[in-house]
Formats: structure tokens, sequence, C-alpha cells
């Protein structure tokens, strides 16, 4: 494809994808987007992480070709565009690219950069690993704990957009049919006549799809369990559909890999008392058994009777080298990775609750300044790699900042694309300097005895460590 304001790499090549796996040559052009305000500073610090990493891992056997593509406010100034659309075809022929943070545009027409990059390309999953580094400054008790990762659905939900402003003509349009063809429904708004609208879209394809790319992860990558996270006690037909979808895609799609709680119960019961009858273990695992309607009691015995088919393949203790499917409440969520952060490992969620889960759990490792993402559809394989904090114009060309956001998220790039040395580097060299002290000046303020860096310093001692 030819473009008009980005000049390809003559050296490099495409990465592609066949028959679902991603095909990586050992020149491949990789898009990026400096981001906005400090994104210039942290660009140039990371970039020469990545360059460091790649020739030290292969001996220049491999290098990365980098090809600038243009979003934000640097694209508006050079071509008054935020997002030019030959920036999103770069993004779709070259597949796998990395970007700072951009800004979100004052006014009409685009909403989110971000969101419309993601939209665009249907990167379906927004995947944030969090992951404490030894010696960073954190505001809980056991920060070592922690070692999840987030599978967020990156389309539906309330982020879809589907808004009706209070006071348009739209929206009165809307409130009226609502209440002529919903009448119950409508009866629960407290307030309609000055209520905003926004409708929730929870879909079977958008939740399997999220809850099938977190499994194979996390079966891939050796974890040990997966958290359905919804609030489907209050959202029944959405959060809560969420949940049910995501446990039958993992019983009808992974059955001999997985195996859910409750399940665990069932046959831990049935091991520890060979004979003990259904109707026996059906009081176990529900202790409300006797109190329940008699169409919920046969719902109970028929789970339990079908968890004891799994016998051959789960039974006498197999079940416990499965990987775990299991759920929890949202809000419980938020209290239990703080205070039992163990118990946690990849955690898959609708669009809102992983945005709030993903920060807060950034929180608890050191905060937005080193926290790693990336968008991807894993099935056509394109992916972003992103900063996951904002654009701090303030500390804008100052090289102040931390740039450890878009460097690991670099580290999650070469790791997808199979260079895992290049990350092992990354991760290693990054480690290395916080455990040394050797910071910027957020975590500097935070750190006793430790030696304020700048940005681009920052990015040195990373590159240094990375021989220790």
């Amino acid at each position: 494809m030819a473009y008009s304001n980005i000049e390809i790499p003559e050296n490099g090549s495409k990465v592609r994808i066949k028959d679902g796996v991603l095909q990586v040559p050992d020149n491949p052009i990789l898009p990026f987007i400096e981001g906005d305000g400090t994104g210039r500073d942290i660009w140039r610090a990371s970039v020469r992480v990545f360059d460091a990493a790649v020739k030290k891992a292969y001996g220049g056997k491999r290098k990365v070709h980098w090809m600038e593509v243009f979003a934000g406010e640097k694209s508006f100034d050079l071509f008054g565009e935020w997002l030019p659309e030959e920036t999103v075809d770069a993004f779709r022929e070259f597949l796998v690219g990395i970007k700072g943070p951009l800004t979100t545009p004052v006014g009409g027409g685009i909403r989110s950069l971000n969101v419309a990059l993601r939209k665009y390309l249907d990167l379906y999953v927004c995947q944030r690993p969090v992951q404490y580094l030894d010696g960073t400054p954190s505001p809980v008790k056991r920060p070592e704990d922690v070692d999840m990762i987030v599978f967020r659905e990156n389309t539906e939900d309330i982020y879809a957009g589907a808004e009706f402003e209070y006071g348009t003509e739209e929206s009165e349009a809307f409130r009226k049919a609502l209440k002529e063809q919903f009448p119950k429904q409508y009866a629960k708004l407290r307030f309609p006549d000055t209520s905003g609208i926004s409708i929730k879209p929870v879909s079977v394809e958008g939740t399997e799809r999220l809850v099938r790319a977190a499994i194979r992860w996390a079966l891939e990558n050796g974890r040990k369990d997966v958290s359905l996270v919804h609030k489907g006690n209050i959202m029944k037909f959405t959060e809560g559909a969420f949940r049910n979808w995501g446990y039958e895609l993992a019983k009808r799609e992974f059955r001999n890999d997985i195996v859910t709680e409750r399940e665990t119960w069932i046959l831990g019961n049935k091991e520890a008392n060979p004979k003990l009858t259904v109707e026996e273990n059906a009081r176990m695992i529900d202790p409300g058994f006797d109190m329940m309607a008699p169409d919920k009691q046969q719902e109970i015995l028929g789970e339990v009777e079908v968890a004891l088919t799994l016998w051959e393949t789960h039974g006498d203790g197999q079940w416990k080298d499965k990987l775990h499917i299991k759920d929890t409440i949202a809000d419980i969520v938020f209290q239990q990775t703080i205070t039992r952060a163990k118990e946690f490992d990849v955690l898959a969620t609708m669009n809102l609750n992983g945005d709030y889960l993903s920060d807060a759990l950034a929180a608890q490792i050191g905060g937005m300044g080193i926290a790693p993402g990336a968008n991807i559809n894993y099935e056509t394989g394109h992916a972003i790699f992103e900063a996951t904090h904002g654009t701090a114009p303030k500390y804008a060309d100052q090289d102040k900042v931390n740039p450890g956001s878009v460097i690991l998220s670099g580290e999650m790039m070469f790791r997808y694309m199979g260079w895992d040395e290049a990350a092992d580097l990354i991760l290693k060299g990054i480690r290395e300097a916080v455990k040394a002290k050797t910071v910027t000046y957020d975590f500097h303020r935070l750190m006793d005895g430790a030696t304020m860096l700048k940005c681009s310093e920052f990015g040195e001692a990373i590159i240094q460590h990375m021989d220790d």
C-alpha cells in the first residue's frame, strides 16, 4: 500500500499471520506513534532500550525497522487530522505496533483516539499484566503477592457509546419508545424525564472470544486459574450472562484442560467419601439445598451428576493439575486482590470492570507509570502495545517522566512476537535498575536512598543492567 506521509523502511519486512500463527521475520517493520506531551521523551528513551535488547539478544541477526505513523497532536499540527486514515491502514497492514500516550481531542468528532484505534482494528482484548518489581514503592503491605493479568473486553459494555443525552430530540424519542414498548423497564427508571441513558450491550460472541483468549493464554503460559469478573447478582442479563457464557465456553472448548470451581468441590467430595450419594454431594456444595424449590434442587442434582461423569479424566485428584475456572463479583474482587492477591491469576472482565480493575491493580505495584498494556485481536494477529497513562503535558520535553509503561509494553510486544530473549533482557534491565534504586522522580520521592535519574538516564540504566 502507498502512503502519503508515512515512510516505509526499505530494508524491513512485514509481520504476517498464517493459519492463526504470527509469522515474524528477522527484520520486521513495526509502526510506532511517539505520543503527545511526555510521549516524545518516553519514546526516545524506550526505543534505545528496545534496540539494545534486540542487539544483545540476537547479536545483529535480528533488527527492528521502526516506521513512524501519526496520531494525536503531532498529526493534527502536521496534517490537520487527529487520526489519519493511513495510520489505521498502516497498523492494519503491518499487524504489530506500539504507541505512546495520546491526548483526547476537545470538542466533537473522535471521543478517544485510543478507543478509535481499537474499534477500527477490532482489538477486542485489552491485555494488562500486573506484576510487582522488587523495590518499587507501593501503598500496600505485600505488593510482592501481586502477579496477575487482566483480559478486558475492549468493544462492548457501556463503552460502546450508545448513549442518549438528556434534552436532545433523540433522547426524547428513545424515552417515548421505551415507555410505549417496554413499560416494565421504563417503570424502573427513577427520574425518566430528566435522565441521560446509556445502552449496555454484552454479546455471546464478544464474551466468548474474550474468554477464549484468556483461557488459551493461561494454558500456554502455565497459569493456574481464570476468574470471570462480573456483577451478575444485579445485572443478570448482561454481567450475569457474561459469567454464564464464559463457563459454557470453557467447558465446551477446553473440557479436558479445565475444571470449574464447583466441579472441584463435587469431585473433591467424592474423593473424600467414595460412597457419597449424588444428593449428599449436592447438599455439601449448596448448604441451602433442602430449602430450595424442587426445580432448583433438580438443577443442582443434575450439576453433580454431570461433574461426576468427568471422573475418568478429572477424578482421583487429576483436577488439581487442570486450569481452574471460577468467578467473582466485581466489587469483591477489588477487596480480595488487595487482601488475598495470591488467589488471583488471570482475570477475564467486561469493559468497564476491566478499566477500573486494571488501573487499581497498577496502583499496588507502583502506579500507571510502569503499567504496560496491549490491545490485541488474536484471530487476525493485529496488536497495538501502548502506554496506559496520560500525556502529562506540564512535564513535556523536560526529560523527566518514567518511561516504564512504554518500555514494559515493548517487553509484551517482543514476547507476543516470539522474541522472548529480547523481552527477558528488558524485564531484567528494568528490574535491576529499580532494585538498585536508580529511578525517575516519581519513584525517587517515595524511596529512601534512591538516585534520581532523568527519563533518558533511566533508559540507559536499564540497558546497562541487561549485562548484570
